[in-house]
């Protein structure tokens, strides 16, 4: 019976097992508590500490020499490390400086700063206590974050003086301050984190306000805490979602269950074992920074990169390349946004040439589907396995991959692999039936959901329920849509609401992206249907040329559309294609359609409080009112 069969056919027995490669403070009661509502939750009366499974029992064992961060700024041009020792003093430190200002169990944090050691520290520092953090990306607007202090009611604010976005100096006092004067509820004190490149202001309290508190000075001065265990449902985290300002989306994750789905994926999926380096190159602030680059290497004691700088522009678009060579990185994961901004800057991958890649085993991208150019173009330049998969800031960790650690299965262009132990994948027409294989449907999950799947919302528990639970009974809705082939690997292509319907037929717009992306001009694309009284809707292509692929416009305009009338046909009624200077995108690099599609409508368009650069969005306003 294989891994995926096992895990449907016995749940309880195969996740216990893998439950035993941690230590537990108290064993559970259940593995699987069936009865448990909204959905069955798991190791229901266990006890366990996220914090001592990720620094101090590697101490323990003798190992707090091993560097565990290794942290790469090419902004500010600074490099250090911090072993696992190191980080278990800082976080019992920090700890104990958060309870001398009140700060317990299950009480919020509220984490705002850039991609450092400290970022990590914050988080660890609240799972040591048992207090709840809420990792704010660094550098979101005012109004979004007093939405999200409201929503999580932290008792302290963990932040930095400033961050730095690209060669620009953010200082983040004057939002935490604009935030916290219009949220309703009011922190009582703010730790900054001091950054040569900018100072926050900490003299001086006025009434009602947060205390202002020096964190080096507070980390010195504090009494070393313990861990503490928590229940295994116990929250670990609030990771808010991109949602309208107001009403913030916050995915709940539980300890125990999450922890063991980690463990397991870094040996499984990953295959890093123990020792090893491990680099996602995402920010702190996403789902993936939380999963792999703080608790899943730490929890298989490997060394963490994090890198505060872009693919491009930090210097050049070799970086990537430099700090893999450097640090012999293993194991690889980034966007493939990152890869198509390479490619874009670098075609003909001039930057590989000399660096040693030697010691990398593999790359993983997700964050936004990979067409199958780019898997190509990556794997012939960097000479290794670059692996597709797919997962959501809901789930924790993947659905779908390809899990090296257990067997090397072929990789299939455009497929996000097979799902993974745990993960029962359905295709489901709209009245909730499996549709045969090869044909696109919802991709839904049927219950109960693996560990470390969010059990809820803050504060929300309806609307968790409305939003992934409602549509099919039985099952997680997952918001995207795609299909199952014959050898069982999911192919996902792209949100529900992506599917374009031109006159009755329905297509999605990765088929057509697809196409697009292959012409050796583009960089990256984006397709989305635009209202059309006569066929209801009609694609548009937007496309980015890579650096040096100027020529002639209209001749490429025309090349691109023959391309997708051959390849898919005129049913799809292919006409129009815009050449852009970039894509408005979240700043994990998913492409805003939807906020694309609202433009060209007309319509008033909802911008994620995640956008990258909202002036990108000037060209599309421009595009359209003139048309």
């Amino acid at each position: 019976m294989t891994l995926a069969k096992q895990a449907i056919a016995d749940p309880e027995g195969f996740w216990a097992a893998r439950a035993d490669a941690l230590d537990w403070d108290r064993k559970w009661d259940h593995v699987l508590d069936r009865e448990a509502k909204p959905i069955p939750t798991w190791f229901a009366g266990a006890k366990i500490n996220a914090t001592w499974n990720c620094v101090d029992r590697h101490v323990a064992a003798g190992h707090g020499e091993q560097v565990a961060i290794r942290f790469e700024s090419p902004v500010t041009g600074t490099s250090r490390t911090v072993t696992y020792a190191q980080l278990q003093n800082q976080t019992a430190r920090l700890g104990g400086a958060l309870k001398q200002h009140g700060v317990g169990m299950g009480d919020r944090v509220l984490v705002y700063m850039p991609n450092s050691p400290e970022a990590v520290v914050a988080m660890l520092a609240c799972a040591r206590i048992g207090a709840v953090h809420s990792v704010v990306f660094g550098g979101f607007a005012a109004p979004e974050l007093a939405a999200r202090i409201d929503d999580a009611g932290p008792k302290v604010i963990l932040s930095a003086s400033c961050g730095i976005e690209g060669s620009k100096t953010l200082p983040y006092q004057p939002i935490i301050d604009v935030a916290v004067s219009v949220a309703k509820h009011t922190p009582d004190a703010i730790f900054y984190w001091q950054r040569e490149q900018h100072l926050a202001e900490l003299s001086g309290k006025t009434t009602g306000a947060p205390l202002l508190v020096d964190w080096e000075t507070a980390i010195i001065s504090a009494e070393p805490t313990d861990c503490v265990p928590v229940d295994s449902t116990h929250p670990l985290y609030i990771l808010y979602t991109s949602g309208t300002t107001g009403h913030p989306k916050g995915i709940v994750r539980d300890t125990g269950g999450y922890l063991t789905a980690l463990a397991w994926t870094m040996d499984a999926v990953y295959d890093c074992p123990a020792g090893q380096t491990y680099w996602a190159a995402s920010d702190v602030g996403w789902v993936v920074g939380h999963s792999y680059m703080v608790y899943g290497p730490l929890l298989a004691r490997n060394t963490t990169l994090i890198f505060e700088g872009k693919p491009v522009g930090t210097p050049d678009a070799g970086v990537f390349w430099r700090m893999i060579s450097e640090h012999k990185v293993r194991t690889f994961f980034t966007a493939p946004t990152a890869i198509r901004a390479i490619k874009q800057a670098d075609p003909e991958g001039k930057l590989l040439k000399g660096v040693d890649l030697s010691h990398l085993n593999a790359i993983f991208l997700a964050g936004e589907r990979t067409d199958p150019d780019t898997l190509d173009w990556l794997g012939q330049k960097v000479g290794v396995p670059v692996i597709d998969h797919w997962w959501q800031t809901e789930t924790g960790w993947p659905i779908c991959a390809t899990p090296i650690g257990v067997e090397r299965l072929p990789v299939k262009a455009g497929s996000t692999g097979p799902a993974l132990p745990g993960w029962d994948v359905h295709c489901l027409d709209e009245d909730g039936h499996d549709v045969p294989r090869e044909h696109t449907g919802a991709l839904a999950i049927k219950l109960p959901l693996p560990p470390g799947a969010a059990p809820t919302l803050w504060n929300a528990p309806d609307r968790y329920v409305e939003a992934y639970l409602k549509r099919f009974d039985g099952y997680y809705q997952s918001g995207d849509g795609g299909f199952i082939d014959s050898d069982n690997y999911v192919h996902v292509m792209g949100r529900t609401d992506d599917v374009i319907n031109v006159a009755g037929h329905r297509m999605s717009s990765a088929a057509i992206e697809e196409v697009l992306a292959a012409h050796p001009a583009v960089a990256e694309c984006a397709v989305i249907g635009v209202a059309d009284q006569l066929k209801g809707e009609i694609p548009q292509g937007f496309v980015v040329l890579k650096a040096g692929s100027a020529g002639d416009i209209d001749t490429l305009k025309g090349e691109l559309i023959a391309a997708v009338r051959a390849t898919i046909g005129p049913v799809v009624a292919f006409k129009i294609v815009h050449v852009m200077e970039r894509l408005p995108k979240t700043r994990s690099g998913k492409i805003l359609r939807r906020t694309m599609r609202q433009i060209a409508d007309g319509r008033t368009p909802s911008v994620p409080a995640t956008i990258e650069d909202p002036q990108v969005l000037d060209d599309y306003h421009r595009l359209f009112s003139a048309n």
